[in-house]
């Protein structure tokens, strides 16, 4: 099983929100999802994005792959930089 961490649409029409969650690959986007992350508003942009560390972290260390949007939120936080460090 491939996990990868992405972003899934909440919010209304014309409005979204999104959920950053680790999901298996074959699931929907919008499917079920093993772990929720965090949350991001694209109205505040990439630094209103709400992500729990560890979490992601965690799921990194057990060979998560971000999706691109995610990565770069990840990588404006800092959190990829850790995980690089800590693979050392």
């Amino acid at each position: 099983m491939s996990v990868k961490i992405r972003l899934t649409r909440t919010g209304r029409h014309k409005d979204p929100c999104y959920r950053i969650v680790a999901s298996d690959t074959r699931t929907a986007r919008d499917g079920a999802y093993l772990d929720l992350i965090g949350t991001y508003n694209p109205d505040k942009g990439l630094e209103g994005a709400e992500i729990n560390e560890e979490k992601a972290l965690s799921w990194l260390n057990r060979g998560a792959i971000p999706s691109d949007s995610v990565k770069a939120m990840l990588s404006e936080k800092g959190i990829i930089a850790k995980w690089k460090a800590g693979k050392k």
